[in-house]
């Protein structure tokens, strides 16, 4: 057989297995058994085998995956894929078409088309000449991921586009996803291999459209359907004015549109298709979160443009969250980096809102006093918004005689430090900020940065490499590091680590007030630290301050004073404080300043107004310094206030009160001369 006759028989099978795959995964209208696809594709592969020369960009083979790619390149959008507004109830559905015809000033119904919202992701596919030439992620609206490779072996997205007079450029956008039953195949094949099971079919669409190797990714069971057009140049479809008559375009083109896909007039008929939409969620065969409307006329969409990243001709109209009947099993005490403690459900899992879930968050003991619900209850489980589940209230009447009730610890369960509630505060917390495993990288992070103890070279990505090759657990850590291990890190040469250690000892070397403030005390900013060190002048006078004392000083209040108590209360807390002066932290000793160093001693200051000559907070901090106390309001008790630009009520009231008023400039000068 001449290469010309090779070639025929090879365009043959080509076409021949396109108009299969259409009909199949398309028109979802099989016309041959899978065995004959399956022959011709095998035969067409070993055409291609024995003439490379013959095989084309769009050849059906592409669908089995083609080169493995080392990275994702960036792609920019020639037009931003923008995000929807959401509307959550019926209003929100009258609103919407309000606000259309109010900038319209039209009088009649608007049309809409209107389209499941599909859970899945956005991607944007260019056709050139018909050809596919580039498949990108949505990313951040402005720039996506090339997943070119990996959107060709999505088995119902044509590599050509069919019939006649085709678009120069056009681009499509679409959702990729996982139809319910394939997500449920994948995780029964990985279930058998002893592979990890996907959460929900959105997860298992991502992880699959971000795989390097596009034969992998040819393996999961993805669907893509088309709602809209992105660039568009030339073509039949470019002469159609509504987005109803592109989507029937793009299907004649040979792109997949979802079926249920339909047109409304008026906001009582998107209620009625929201509404029916609904009804049909559970038994369609892919997850949708909402359905989406569009003003179907594409001139008035061109007069409504858009609001910052959504468009106004546009919304989302969201399904309220699913709820399932579960049991509560247990509670579990979870530690966040700040100290938090968070009460865990764990549940018997239940499949709700397209993912079974066995986890929920019972937020604090306040939310558990609410909901009243004990171990062993049954209770309403949702997704809220369709991703954090919830516990929504408690069936009592099938609690059991085995229920318990949920108590709170009164340590923390990583350090074994108290616990503190304070009253009004909803989180209880652990007060072991310096010992706490859950929270000792923040704490490194606070003690280790520029306001504190200002550790050049300890920045956020060497404290986490450190605490995480366990070379520090505590702040105390960071003064016995040596050169050995620091050189061993990743991104961390010779030079760097000495460097890093010269800074160190340099920040052995302080001032009280940098101190207090590297502790990390909850509430304890670097004013606040000033004045406690002003007050009591060292170190060992703050640690044994009792309640009533350290209300005493000024800008500490019940509540700042009660975290000091809290904090100082805890021996591993003293002990680390110890540790960091044996190893050789060390501060000047401070002087009680004359009255002439604080003019402003026991004075009420309010500030008010922009400051141009310096921030807010560094005039607070030079006031509380001079022995101010600077408040937030006005009254009679307030002794002076510091008007900057734009000074509104607070100015008006102290004129009206009789209170001595500076402007900045008069404020700039006086600490001038306490200067000279």
């Amino acid at each position: 057989m001449t290469l010309e006759q090779k070639r025929t028989e090879y365009t043959s099978i080509k076409h021949q297995l396109e108009e299969f795959a259409h009909q199949y995964y398309v028109l979802d209208n099989p016309s041959v058994p899978d065995a004959e696809y399956d022959r011709l594709m095998l035969a067409l592969i070993a055409i291609e085998k024995e003439f490379p020369a013959l095989k084309t960009p769009d050849s059906p083979s592409q669908k089995v995956g083609g080169r493995a790619l080392t990275k994702f390149e960036q792609v920019t959008h020639e037009i931003p894929m923008l995000s929807l507004d959401n509307g959550f109830d019926d209003a929100d559905l009258f609103s919407f078409e309000q606000r259309v015809k109010d900038r319209l000033n039209a009088v009649g119904d608007i049309e809409f088309a209107c389209e499941p919202k599909l859970d899945g992701l956005a991607v944007s596919i260019l056709y050139e000449n018909g050809l596919l030439v580039q498949a990108a992620t949505r990313g951040d609206g402005q720039t996506g991921e090339n997943i070119t490779e990996n959107v060709k072996t999505i088995a119902n997205v044509p590599l050509r586009l069919r019939g006649d007079n085709l678009p120069q450029r056009l681009e499509v956008r679409g959702e990729v996803f996982m139809p319910k039953a394939g997500f449920e195949a994948l995780n029964e094949q990985q279930r058998a291999s002893g592979g990890k099971l996907f959460v929900n079919p959105r997860n298992a669409a991502a992880g699959a459209l971000r795989q390097l190797d596009s034969k992998i990714t040819a393996k999961r069971p993805l669907r893509l359907y088309a709602y809209s057009v992105g660039v568009l140049e030339g073509g039949d479809i470019a002469n159609e004015t509504t987005h109803s008559a592109r989507l029937s375009a793009l299907a004649d083109l040979g792109l997949p549109i979802c079926a249920e896909s339909g047109k409304v007039i008026g906001a009582e008929q998107t209620v009625e298709y929201f509404n029916k939409i609904g009804s049909m969620r559970a038994k369609l065969s892919y997850d949708i979160d909402g359905v989406v409307f569009k003003v179907n006329d594409l001139v008035l969409q061109q007069r409504l443009g858009f609001v910052s990243k959504a468009p106004r001709w546009a919304m989302a109209q969201k399904f309220p969250a699913q709820e399932e009947l579960t049991v509560l099993n247990d509670v579990e005490f979870q530690v966040g980096r700040t100290g938090a403690i968070t009460p865990v459900a764990r549940l018997e899992p239940v499949f709700v809102g397209g993912v079974t879930v066995s986890n929920a968050t019972l937020h604090n003991q306040d939310e558990i006093e609410r909901l009243n619900v004990k171990v062993g209850d049954t209770v309403i489980i949702r997704r809220a918004g369709d991703v954090i589940p919830q516990i929504v209230s408690v069936v009592e009447e099938r609690r059991p005689e085995t229920a318990s009730d949920i108590v709170f610890p009164v340590n923390c369960p990583i350090c074994e430090s108290h616990i503190e509630k304070l009253e009004g505060e909803a989180v209880a917390r652990c007060t072991g900020g310096l010992v706490c495993q859950a929270q000792r990288k923040e704490a490194i992070k606070h003690f280790a940065s520029r306001k504190a103890f200002d550790i050049e070279g300890l920045g956020d990505k060497v404290v986490e490499q450190l605490v995480d090759n366990n070379l520090i657990n505590t702040p105390a850590d960071i003064f016995q590091l040596t050169l050995p291990p620091l050189v061993a890190l990743e991104r961390m040469g010779d030079k760097s680590a000495v460097n890093l250690l010269r800074a160190i000892d340099t920040s052995k070397t302080t001032t009280l007030p940098k101190f207090i403030y590297a502790l990390g005390i909850r509430e304890v900013g670097e004013a606040t630290a000033r004045n406690l060190a002003l007050h009591f002048t060292t170190l060992d006078a703050v640690i044994s301050a009792n309640l009533e004392a350290l209300i005493e000083v000024s800008d500490v209040g019940n509540v700042v004073a009660k975290h000091i108590v809290n904090f100082m209360r805890e021996e591993a807390n003293v002990n680390i404080i110890q540790k960091l002066i044996e190893f050789g932290v060390n501060w000047p000793d401070i002087e009680t300043p004359n009255e002439d160093e604080q003019p402003f001693n026991g004075k009420a200051i309010v500030l008010t107004g922009t400051l141009t000559q310096m921030g807010r907070s560094e005039a607070k901090a030079k006031l509380q310094s001079l022995g101010a106390k600077v408040t937030g309001s006005v009254s009679a008790k307030t002794d002076l206030l510091i008007a900057g630009d734009k000074a509104g009520s607070k100015l008006n009231k102290a004129e009206q009160l009789g209170i001595e008023t500076w402007d900045e400039q008069q404020f700039v000068d006086f600490l001038r001369r306490l200067d000279t």
